[in-house]
């Protein structure tokens, strides 16, 4: 009882660390893939087939291949590349942290822009033929009754992104990045115990249950018009 007591004294602050990079990894990745996703998932339904399909393509091979190998092809495959080594993406490939959270960005942005496509797919005909009598352009219909009509419709799938995407960032251990996983699993090898990485399970189901009770909150937010 004393070594574990020990053990939680030493670890709190390292894995609190920890936990900290995790949350910035889900931060900035859910940004800046949402932020991809919407163009991307407008691109998709576009009738220009020279539009559509090269985000179709990014859709399907980020989606289509696993985010480990898509961490270890951007930070280890990449870098054997003198030409990258040597132009501005080396900026980025070159750190674990901005490496790993390129590559969660791209392939949530991959699956969030699925969701809203088929959130656009899902607009009732009738509410799109109302803004253009009210004399709305295409674009305008698009951007302010389309696109928030569908993001509304899949708020429940996107908020399940997030929570997946919380559990992706466990992956960034793998490239020396000491998000939560990364230091519970040092902190384990140096104690020859695993108290650490169940103490780290722990917060990461307190903080889905956070991420979870945000999460319907912003779907009620967004559904203001659906009965209750």
């Amino acid at each position: 009882m004393d070594q574990l007591a020990s053990l939680l004294s030493l670890s709190w602050p390292a894995l609190l660390d920890g936990l900290w990079i995790s949350l910035q990894l889900l931060l900035f990745s859910c940004v800046l893939g949402f932020a991809l996703a919407v163009p991307l998932a407008v691109a998709r339904t576009s009738p220009r087939r020279w539009i559509a399909l090269p985000c179709r393509l990014f859709m399907s091979a980020f989606r289509g291949t696993p985010l480990l190998v898509q961490i270890f092809i951007l930070y280890y495959g990449l870098a054997q590349f003198e030409w990258v080594r040597d132009s501005v993406l080396w900026l980025l490939l070159d750190d674990a942290f901005s490496c790993a959270l390129l590559a969660l960005t791209l392939n949530l942005a991959a699956y969030m822009a699925e969701d809203i496509r088929g959130g656009i797919l899902g607009v009732p005909a009738g509410e799109k033929e109302a803004a253009t009598a009210f004399g709305m352009s295409r674009l305008m219909v698009t951007w302010y009754i389309v696109v928030p009509r569908a993001i509304g419709i899949v708020a429940p799938t996107l908020g399940n992104e997030i929570v997946l995407q919380l559990k992706s960032t466990a992956l960034a251990s793998t490239i020396t990045v000491l998000d939560l996983t990364g230091v519970a699993r040092r902190l384990s090898i140096e104690a020859y115990t695993t108290d650490a990485l169940l103490l780290a399970g722990l917060l990461y189901i307190v903080i889905a249950a956070v991420l979870s009770l945000l999460i319907k909150y912003g779907e009620a937010r967004l559904n203001l018009h659906q009965p209750r």
